[in-house]
C-alpha cells in the first residue's frame, strides 16, 4: 500500500512538473444576454442611434449570475453523476460474470472518486486555464483564485468546474470495460492517474480549453473526441496489452445479469441529458435542440440495432437494444448542438450498424478481447459521430450551418483531423502508460486469481450469497 501511495505522489509531481506552467491571471469568459426590444414599424428613424447605443452599453456590461442557468447546471451535473454511478457501474456489472461483478463496480466507484480529487488538485487548471496549444497552466491549481464570486459565463465557476470534473471522472470508468475480469485493482488506479494526466487533460484542453483543435475549428459539443474516442482507444489498447481472458473463445462467458444491464443502460440514457444538454451551460433554445436531438438519436439507434439483429441473426435481443442505446448516445454527443432533429435520427440509426459491425465482425477478425466492447461502441460510434457532425450540420440538412468561409468538405476535413489527433495522442500515450504500470505494479492478476474471480481475490467479497 505504501508503494502504491508513493507512486501516486510521484505521478502527481511528474504531471505537474512535465507540463509548462502558466501563472498568467485567468480572464473569466463572460456571456452577456442582450434583451431585444421590438419597436413599431412606424418608429422614427432618429431612434435607431439611441437603440444602438443602448445595445452597445448592454454588450459592454459585465456578466452577472443567472439563477436559472445555475440551477439548470447543478441538475445537469447531478445527472452526469447518475449516469456514472450507478448507471455505468450497473451496465458494466451486469455484463461480466458473477465472480467479477463487484470488481467492476469497485473500479468505477473508486476511479470516480480518485479523479474528482485529482481534478481539484491540478486537472481543472491544466485543462481550462491559459497555457499553450496542448495544455493549460497551473494558475488555478488547487482551485487557486476561484471564489464564490467567480463566474464562467453566467454560472458560478465552482459549478462549471464540477460539471467538467464529472466528465473527467466518468471517462476512465469507460476504459474499465476493455480489460474487465483480469486486471489488478492497483493497476487500474495507477493507470487512471497517469492516463487522465497525460491523455484526457491535453485532449480536453485542445478541444474545450482553447487549444489546438479549438483553434482549428473542430466541433465537439459534449465529448465525442474528449470522452468516447479517447476512452475507446485506451480500452482497446489495454485489452490487447493484457491479453485475452483465460478461456476466451473456448468457454461461454455470457453476461450474468441482463436485467441489471438494462437498468444501467436506462440510467445512462437519463443521465446523458445532463451530459449533452448541460454542455450548453445555459437553459436556452440551443439546450432545447440538444434535448430533442439526444432523444431521437438514441431511440433511432435502438431500433437500428434490433432491426439489424433481427435481419442477420433472426432474433432481436435486450442486450442489443441496450447496446444500441449507448451507441446512439455516443454518436450524438459531439453533434447534438450542431445538427437538426432529422439529422440526429440518421446519425443514431447509422451508428448502430457501425457499432454492431465493430463488436462482431471487426472484433472477430482481429481477435482481440475487449471484454465489454468499449472500442466497438464508444470508439467507433464516437468516430462516426465526430465525422458525421461535419456533414449533418449543413443548413440544407437541418443543421446550424458552418462558420463564414467554411464548406462542408472543409468542416469534415477538420473533424477528421480532430479524430486522428485524438487517436494518435491517446494511442501513443496509452501504450507507454500501460508499460509503465506493468513495470511498477504489474497489469494482470495471476491465473489462479483470474479463475477464482476478482471479487474474492482482489476485494474479499462476493456479490451474492446464495
Amino acid at each position: 500500500m505504501k508503494k502504491i501511495l508513493s507512486v501516486f505522489s510521484l505521478v502527481a509531481l511528474m504531471g505537474l512538473a512535465a507540463i509548462p506552467l502558466s501563472y498568467a491571471e485567468e480572464t473569466v469568459t463572460e456571456t452577456v444576454t442582450v434583451t431585444e426590444t421590438v419597436t413599431p414599424d412606424a418608429a422614427p428613424a432618429a431612434e435607431a442611434p439611441a437603440a444602438e447605443a443602448a445595445s452597445a452599453e448592454a454588450a459592454a456590461a459585465p456578466a452577472t449570475l443567472d439563477v436559472g442557468n445555475t440551477a439548470f447546471m447543478i441538475v445537469a451535473t447531478v445527472l452526469v453523476i447518475l449516469m456514472t454511478i450507478p448507471g455505468l457501474a450497473l451496465f458494466y456489472g451486469g455484463l461480466v460474470r458473477q465472480k467479477n461483478m463487484l470488481s467492476v463496480l469497485m473500479q468505477i466507484f473508486v476511479v470516480f472518486s480518485l479523479i474528482s480529487v485529482l481534478w481539484a488538485a491540478y486537472g481543472y487548471s491544466l485543462a481550462f486555464s491559459e497555457g499553450n496549444m496542448i495544455v493549460g497552466g497551473l494558475s488555478k491549481a488547487f482551485l487557486s483564485g476561484i471564489t464564490t464570486e467567480s463566474l464562467t459565463g453566467t454560472i458560478p465557476e465552482y459549478v462549471f468546474l464540477t460539471f467538467q470534473m464529472i466528465f473527467a471522472a466518468l471517462t476512465p470508468g469507460l476504459i474499465v470495460g476493455g480489460f474487465a475480469e483480469r486486471i489488478k485493482f492497483s493497476a487500474v488506479l495507477l493507470f487512471t492517474v497517469l492516463w487522465v494526466t497525460f491523455a484526457y487533460i491535453p485532449i480536453a484542453h485542445m478541444v474545450w480549453g482553447g487549444g489546438y483543435l479549438a483553434e482549428l475549428g473542430a466541433k465537439d459539443f459534449a465529448g465525442g473526441t474528449v470522452v468516447h474516442i479517447n476512452a475507446g482507444l485506451a480500452a482497446l489498447i489495454g485489452a490487447v496489452m493484457l491479453g485475452k481472458r483465460i478461456g476466451y473463445g473456448k468457454e461461454a462467458m455470457p453476461p450474468h445479469n441482463l436485467v441489471m444491464t438494462m437498468i444501467g443502460a436506462s440510467l445512462l440514457w437519463v443521465g446523458w441529458f445532463g451530459f449533452n444538454v448541460g454542455s450548453e451551460l445555459a437553459a436556452d433554445a440551443t439546450a432545447g435542440m440538444v434535448l430533442v436531438n439526444t432523444q431521437l438519436a438514441t431511440a433511432a439507434a435502438v431500433l437500428g440495432w434490433i432491426f439489424a439483429e433481427w435481419l442477420f441473426r433472426g432474433k432481436p435481443s435486450m442486450l442489443g437494444a441496450a447496446s444500441g442505446a449507448v451507441a446512439g448516445l455516443v454518436a450524438i454527443t459531439p453533434a447534438c448542438g450542431f445538427i437538426g432533429p432529422m439529422g440526429s435520427i440518421i446519425l443514431g440509426f447509422t451508428a448502430s450498424f457501425i457499432s454492431l459491425w465493430g463488436v462482431t465482425k471487426l472484433k472477430g477478425a482481429l481477435g482481440y478481447d475487449d471484454s465489454l466492447d468499449v472500442f466497438g461502441v464508444h470508439g467507433l460510434a464516437g468516430i462516426w459521430g465526430a465525422v458525421g457532425t461535419g456533414v449533418l450540420m449543413a443548413p440544407g440538412l437541418g443543421g446550424v450551418g458552418y462558420a463564414e468561409g467554411v464548406t462542408m468538405g472543409g468542416q469534415v476535413t477538420t473533424q477528421i483531423i480532430a479524430v486522428v489527433v485524438t487517436l494518435i495522442w491517446t494511442g501513443v500515450v496509452s501504450v507507454i502508460l500501460y508499460k509503465i504500470v506493468d513495470v511498477v505494479v504489474g497489469l494482470r492478476v495471476s491465473e489462479e486469481y483470474e479463475r477464482e474471480g476478482l471479487d474474492t481475490t482482489e476485494h474479499g467479497e462476493r456479490a451474492y450469497s446464495l
